[in-house]
C-alpha cells in the first residue's frame, strides 16, 4: 500500500535571512552617496542656489532611500519572486489608520511626558541648522509626517524586524528593530543618552504596532502621529522659530 507523500513544510516567514540584511545594509552607504553627488551636481549645472540648507538634504537623503529600496525591490523580486509592498507588511490594517495615528500621537505624549521626568536636557540640536526660513521649517514638518516615516518603516519595521523576530522572539525583536532606528536619529540630537533612549522606546511603540496589526502601513501611520504631535507642538510653542518666519 502506497503512502501518501509528507507534508510541505510551512513557508519561512520571512522568506528572506541575514545575508540578504547584510546586503542592504552594505548598500545603504552607497545609495546616500550617489544621491547626494546627484544632487550636488544637480546644483552645479543649474546653477540654483536654494535659500536654505534643507532642501538639498532631504533631496539627497530621500533620492538616497529611493535607491536603496530600489535595490530592496530587485532583490525580493529576482532572488524570490516575490512581490515588494506585501512582503514588507505595507497592508492597510484590518481597523483603518485612524487609530494607529491617534496612537502616535499618544506615545508623543508618553514620550514627552517621560523625557520631563528623565529631566532631559535643552540640547541645541543640529536640525535646527536646517530650519533657517519658512519654507524649510514646513519642508522638513512635510517630509517628516510623510516619506520620512515610510521609509523608516520599511527598512526597521518592515524588513528588519520580521527577521530578528524570527530569530529571538517577538519581544526581544521589537527592542533589536528598536536599536539601530535610535541610532540613526543619534546625530539629530547630538548623541544625548537620554534622546536616544526616548527614541528607542518611540521605535519599540512603533515595532510593537508593526507586529500587533501585522501591518507595516500601520507602523508607519503611527510614526507619521509621532513626528506630527512633536512638530505641532514645535510650531505652538514659537521660540525656535525662524526670525524669517
Amino acid at each position: 500500500m502506497s503512502q501518501s507523500p509528507a507534508p510541505a513544510p510551512p513557508a519561512r516567514e520571512p522568506f528572506w535571512g541575514y545575508p540578504d540584511l547584510a546586503l542592504f545594509a552594505m548598500l545603504s552607504i552607497p545609495s546616500l552617496l550617489a544621491a547626494f553627488a546627484l544632487v550636488q551636481g544637480a546644483l552645479l549645472v543649474t546653477g540654483f542656489r536654494p535659500a536654505g540648507k534643507a532642501g538639498p538634504l532631504l533631496a539627497g537623503q530621500f533620492l538616497g532611500y529611493g535607491f536603496l529600496f530600489l535595490s530592496l525591490y530587485g532583490l525580493l523580486k529576482l532572488r524570490y519572486d516575490r512581490p515588494f509592498w506585501s512582503s514588507l507588511g505595507w497592508v492597510k490594517p484590518r481597523y483603518g489608520l485612524v487609530h494607529s495615528t491617534l496612537g502616535g500621537t499618544l506615545v508623543a505624549l508618553a514620550i514627552a511626558a517621560l523625557g520631563v521626568l528623565m529631566k532631559t536636557p535643552e540640547i541645541n540640536m543640529p536640525i535646527r541648522e536646517l530650519l533657517t526660513d519658512r519654507f524649510s521649517v514646513l519642508l522638513v514638518g512635510v517630509f517628516a509626517t510623510t516619506l520620512g516615516p515610510l521609509c523608516e518603516e520599511l527598512a526597521f519595521r518592515g524588513f528588519l524586524l520580521p527577521l530578528v523576530a524570527r530569530s529571538t522572539g517577538p519581544a526581544a525583536g521589537v527592542i533589536l528593530a528598536a536599536l539601530p532606528f535610535a541610532v540613526l536619529h543619534g546625530p539629530q540630537y547630538a548623541w544625548s543618552w537620554r534622546h536616544v533612549l526616548l527614541i528607542t522606546l518611540a521605535g519599540a511603540a512603533f515595532g510593537w504596532m508593526r507586529l500587533h496589526s501585522r501591518s507595516t502601513l500601520a507602523a508607519a501611520a503611527m510614526h507619521a502621529g509621532y513626528n506630527f504631535t512633536f512638530f505641532s507642538a514645535y510650531l505652538f510653542q514659537g521660540k525656535d522659530l525662524p526670525t524669517q518666519w
